[in-house]
């Protein structure tokens, strides 16, 4: 009911984690280009904020879950929210039933930081990419055209490699990432996913998900798969060696992946050479 979604193909990265229900919710961090229009925009959970605050960024939501509104009201990170804003900086949309019909436009991103006197000037220290010689001779441990991460039995998300293109692409039970306005594929250049101990903490089945302690990943690039360890760094989810070694990105868009240690990557990857 939220597909195809807007604006994301224009976000540098994002996060993908479970919430209730085993569905997935995003967080999108947009640098490099700026969204005409983004949505649907959800509710906050804790992660997402902590996530968020390694980028220093702006931290729009619609709601949030109770740990997260206390977050958000302790002032954690500068942000703007749908409660707070409905039909004026958010917009309901007419073509999405709530409660995916919440969207926020950048233009109106920006006043909101402006009318809450948030800086969007701040630099961004950048993360570590690979020099094109290193992309060009870039290999992994094993060839991986085609990835599929099973979410238990709701829904599955695979990727595929274009190597004309050199990117890869979405698709949610076969049904491509798009974006709603134009139509167009999102495109990746890297893929992470981690697993990271997740566990049920009330009634209305909301999660808490350990972002700090490291573990084991997959990264793909370039058609290849490599076996590594995601670490937090200053908030940033990157990969690394078994010696805590930073392990560069190939320029471009990144997609982070958490999935629960129980069943994990074992139970939850399939790799393909060919498709």
């Amino acid at each position: 009911r939220a597909r195809p979604r807007s604006g994301l193909n224009g976000a540098d990265i994002i996060y993908g984690l479970l919430t209730e229900g085993g569905m997935t919710r995003y967080l999108a961090i947009f640098q490099s280009e700026k969204p005409d229009m983004v949505g649907p925009v959800r509710s906050a959970r804790p992660y997402f904020i902590e996530l968020a605050n390694g980028y220093d960024a702006f931290f729009v939501a619609h709601g949030y879950s109770p740990e997260a509104k206390a977050m958000l009201h302790s002032g954690v990170i500068d942000h703007i929210n749908g409660i707070q804003y409905d039909s004026t900086l958010f917009q309901r949309v007419s073509f999405r039933k709530a409660p995916h019909n919440s969207y926020i436009s950048y233009e109106n991103i920006k006043k909101g930081a402006e009318m809450n006197q948030y800086s969007l000037d701040q630099s961004v220290a950048p993360l570590t990419f690979l020099s094109k010689d290193e992309v060009k001779n870039l290999q992994g441990d094993e060839p991986a055209y085609k990835i599929t991460v099973q979410y238990h039995n709701r829904y599955s998300v695979t990727y595929y490699y274009d190597e004309t293109e050199k990117h890869y692409t979405r698709f949610t039970d076969q049904e491509q990432t798009v974006d709603y306005e134009t139509n167009e594929p999102l495109t990746l250049e890297n893929i992470l996913i981690v697993e990271a101990n997740h566990r049920i903490v009330d009634g209305a089945g909301r999660r808490a998900i350990d972002i700090t302690s490291g573990g084991d990943a997959i990264l793909l690039q370039n058609g290849w798969a490599r076996y590594v360890k995601w670490t937090n760094k200053n908030g940033r989810i990157v990969p690394t060696t078994s010696d805590d070694e930073e392990v560069g990105l190939v320029p471009g868009k990144t997609w982070i992946h958490f999935i629960p240690t129980d069943p994990g990557l074992k139970n939850m990857v399939s790799l393909s050479t060919i498709e």
